[in-house]
Formats: C-alpha cells, sequence, structure tokens
C-alpha cells in the first residue's frame, strides 16, 4: 500500500504490516521527517505589550512567569492595530507600536477563569460594520460552581451540579467606533457548560469570513471554533467520554455559525443563547428537531483556529491527540471524525481502546474506494514534529518565497512550517491517503550590521525573556494586507514576516 503527499509519494509499508495484525500504532505514525528544504524569511520585532505577569494570583495563573499572553492580532480597515493579553486586556497598538488598553475586559467578568493556556480571554474580533455598528466580540471563560448565571448549553446527560466551567461569547456596543479607548455596553450572546476537571479546550475562536461581502449569504456571520470542551482529556470521571462526540444534539467538536443579531431583531429562528440561527446551515434545513441549527461542522477535537483564503476556501488547524495534527477543510454540515477518526487513522478510543492509540483505516477506506462519512484532512503531521497545530493562513503577501503557500505552525515548539496551497486543495479529493507535503521555514534576523542571523521562534523567546521559556506558545495571525505576524504567549512581543530587508539572502 502506498501514500499519496500531494505530488510527493511516501511508502506506508509499516503502516500495511500494523493493519494486516490490527495492532496499534503507539508511536511515530509518519516516520518521514519534515525538513528545511531552502524557504528562509526575516522576522522582525514589531510591538510589545505591557508586562503583565503577577496581576493574576500565581496559582491561578497557567503561566505566572510570562510577560503577556497575546493570541491575537486583528487589523481594522481604518489602520488601528488590536492585540489581546489573555489575562484580561485588550491593546489598540498606535502609529508608533505603542499598545495603548482599549479595554479592559478581565475587569468586565470577575469569575474568569486563567489557569490553562485557552482560559481568560481566550479571543476577539470585530464585526466587518464596525466603523458604523461598532460591534466586537469576546470569548472568555468563567468558573462555574457559584456561578450566578445558568448555562445556555449543558452537554448532554449531566446537569447544573455537574457544571465546572463556563465559555462566554459576548457582543460588545462600544458608542465611538472611531474612539481610541472603549466606552459602551455588552450583550451576552451564548453560555457553553463544562463539565471536566480542567478548562481544556474552550471555544477559542470567533471569526467573521473575511471573503463575504455584503449581500453574500455568509457576510456579517460569526463562527467560532471547534471544540470538544475537554472530553478528549479534560481531567476527572467526565473525560474521555466518546459518547459525548459525532453528536448533532450537541455544541462539543461543533464548528457554529450564527447570526449574532437577537431573535427580537431579526425575528428568526432563535439558537442556544441570544442570537439567530442561518438557515443556510444545512443542520438548521435538514427537518430534524434534535439537530442543533447553529452546527456548520462538526467532529473537531480543537479546530481552535480558522482561516479563510481569497477564494472561500475556509481552513481549521485542529489539534489532536497523541499522535496527529491536521488542517482541514472545511465545508456546510461535514463530519470531520472526531473521536472516531485521528488524521487519516482510527482512534482506539472509541473502538473501546485507549485514546493513545490508533489504528491503521482498511485499505478500501483509505484509498477511497469505500466512503465511511468522514472528511479527512489535507495535511497532516505527527507527534515527533510537534505537539499542537497553531494557526494557518493563505499567504498572499509581498514575500516571494511564500506566495501561493499555507503558513502554520507548532504552539509548542515554535516551528513554522508550509504547505502549498494548490497541493492541499488538489488533497481535497475524498481520498483519506491524500495529503500536501509539508517543509519547515527557516526564520532569519539581521543584526546591526545587516547580516543574516538564523534563529528558531524559542530563540527569539529567550532571548527577550532573558531566560528559557518552557514552551514557545506560538500563535498566527494575519494583517489586512496580508501579512504574518508571530505572537507567543510567554513573550509578549508582536513579530512580523518581512521581506528581506537587505534584498537578498
Amino acid at each position: 500500500m502506498r501514500i499519496r503527499m500531494g505530488i510527493g509519494i511516501i511508502s506506508l509499508l509499516a503502516i500495511q504490516t500494523a493493519y494486516a495484525a490490527d495492532v496499534p500504532i503507539t508511536s511515530n505514525p509518519i516516520p518521514e521527517p519534515i525538513l528545511k528544504r531552502g524557504i528562509a524569511v526575516e522576522v522582525k520585532d514589531i510591538a510589545r505589550l505591557p508586562d503583565t505577569h503577577g496581576l493574576r494570583p500565581a496559582d491561578q495563573d497557567v503561566a505566572p512567569n510570562a510577560w503577556a499572553r497575546v493570541s491575537y492580532v486583528r487589523d481594522l480597515p481604518d489602520g488601528r492595530r488590536f492585540a489581546n493579553d489573555s489575562r484580561g486586556f485588550l491593546y489598540l497598538i498606535d502609529s508608533q507600536n505603542q499598545p495603548k488598553l482599549y479595554a479592559d475586559v478581565g475587569a468586565a467578568f470577575p469569575l474568569s477563569v486563567y489557569n490553562r493556556l485557552e482560559s481568560g480571554f481566550i479571543g476577539f474580533v470585530f464585526h466587518p460594520e464596525f466603523a458604523t455598528n461598532g460591534l466586537f466580540y469576546t470569548v472568555h471563560s468563567e468558573s462555574g460552581p457559584g456561578n450566578p448565571k445558568t448555562p445556555d448549553f449543558i452537554p448532554v446527560g449531566y446537569g447544573l451540579k455537574d457544571v465546572t466551567y463556563h465559555n462566554v461569547i459576548t457582543e460588545w456596543h462600544t458608542t465611538s467606533p472611531a474612539a481610541n479607548s472603549f466606552e459602551g455596553t455588552r450583550r451576552e450572546l451564548l453560555r457553553a457548560a463544562h463539565v471536566v476537571l480542567n478548562l481544556t479546550h474552550p471555544m477559542g475562536a470567533v471569526e467573521f469570513n473575511p471573503t463575504a461581502k455584503r449581500g453574500d449569504p455568509d457576510y456579517g456571520l460569526l463562527y467560532t471554533s471547534g471544540s470538544d470542551y475537554g472530553f478528549s482529556n479534560g481531567g476527572g470521571p467526565n473525560a474521555s467520554n466518546p459518547a459525548q462526540t459525532q453528536r448533532l444534539d450537541s455544541v462539543i467538536g461543533a464548528i457554529l455559525r450564527i447570526d449574532p443579531r437577537s431573535p427580537s431583531v431579526t425575528h428568526g429562528r432563535k439558537g442556544l443563547g441570544d442570537y439567530t440561527i442561518p438557515m443556510a446551515n444545512k443542520f438548521a434545513a435538514d427537518g430534524n428537531p434534535t439537530t442543533l441549527g447553529e452546527i456548520y461542522a462538526y467532529g473537531f477535537r480543537n479546530a481552535h483556529r480558522l482561516s479563510w483564503d481569497a477564494d472561500g476556501t475556509m481552513f481549521a488547524s485542529d489539534i489532536g491527540m497523541d499522535h496527529i495534527e491536521e488542517i482541514n477543510i472545511v465545508r456546510n454540515g461535514e463530519n470531520y471524525g472526531w473521536m472516531n477518526r485521528e488524521g487519516y487513522f482510527a482512534n482506539g478510543r472509541f473502538r473501546g481502546g485507549a485514546l493513545n492509540e490508533l489504528h491503521p483505516l482498511p485499505p478500501e477506506i483509505l484509498d477511497g474506494r469505500v466512503k465511511d462519512g468522514f472528511t479527512y484532512p489535507v495535511v497532516v503531521y505527527d507527534h515527533d514534529e510537534g505537539r499542537a497545530i497553531t494557526a494557518g493562513f493563505a499567504y498572499r503577501g509581498r514575500i516571494d518565497a511564500l506566495k501561493g503557500k499555507f503558513i502554520f505552525g507548532d504552539i509548542n515548539n515554535g516551528r513554522v512550517f508550509v504547505s502549498d496551497l494548490a497541493a492541499m486543495k488538489k488533497a481535497d479529493d475524498g481520498i483519506p491517503q491524500t495529503v500536501a507535503p509539508v517543509e519547515e521555514v527557516q526564520l532569519y534576523v539581521r543584526d546591526a550590521t545587516g547580516k543574516r542571523v538564523d534563529v528558531s521562534f524559542r530563540d527569539l523567546i529567550d532571548q527577550a525573556m532573558g531566560k528559557p521559556a518552557p514552551r514557545a506558545d506560538l500563535h498566527i495571525s494575519i494583517s489586512r494586507d496580508g501579512e504574518l505576524f508571530l505572537t507567543s504567549r510567554q513573550d509578549g512581543m508582536i513579530r512580523m514576516l518581512v521581506p528581506d530587508s537587505a534584498g537578498g539572502n
């Protein structure tokens, strides 16, 4: 048996042997290494958020020694740039690249939780008509016990007594969109409960499709990440529960697409929270009263970052369990497999085994002769290359070496990867074994004399911190003109990939 990697071919003799005996694969399921093949890109420091370590109690802060925990950088069409510190602060980066506090999100939510990597003030996004309507959206996490608010959603089979945490989407309405600090009101859209011991895999992203134009069916609709709310490994008696996945009566593992306007305004169909269900969602119009109409696609473990190419192709970066990280092309109504599938393998937990087991798919499914109802990734890598995939973007900026590529990376070790966009879209062929090749980008800086110095992302963080950081915590964001920011939840620095400042390497 052979597996196609975009335009390349690699042998899977080891997997074929494992399949023949149905022996679980417990290490190195993708033996071919990811190599650097000549793509090198300069990286520059742009801004640094204020040092906020110590502002949260050390036993409530997952990174008490981190400078600032940056997750997102966002640009408005008017040129203003914003970034968040997940300790609860939203900053405006001024024209001199100096951060100014725009909104103290943490102060608005005193029950916020900061003790997990995705916690606190997790994400934010501006409405495409922010300049006129003044609306933006945030995601934050709160403690469950003693919380006076009642969740809109509690996982099926559980009750209020089981709730450990809340995950909350809020709409903010500023009275002056042009102002450089927030003053206005807020409205809660959705409050969803966790019932696992640790705040693991909350909703991390809120996004609008940036390619949708006024009048398009997708315009103004808000997407959330596809998160399993800790039902893979969130700790306690409720974790690792395959019965909570692969459901359409639950938000677990689902990317939601909602009209954030209240049904009192739209007079449309109400969702779980104070928002309207778009009837263009396939599960809103399937005639089944038990399915949740806000579900856009499902079967994700932690699709914590979403993005779109200029042609409208939607991508999700889905963090895997013990073995496989993946990028999926996302479509309305499709099932992406978790906890039944991990990459193009079967996960052992769904079939009664362990979460750290992978089983090879039968050859007739792997090569596409038999369809099993799942949509498979177009890019994969395993855990000898990294541990958790971070955001990815189709690159259409000024750096020649990256044009036509999809740029992503690994959160833990900070490696930056690319895959060819055309190969990724070609791999979206319904055949599980077809995936696009991946290569690593060499980062470099220019020293005071203009000399090129090759670096890793970890090198940059350790230098900024003046000590080794426990992990890279790499995240990637995109500017309004298509350039890419590299940030970390360790050093608070905002960096950008740039064309070579010396005019060559």
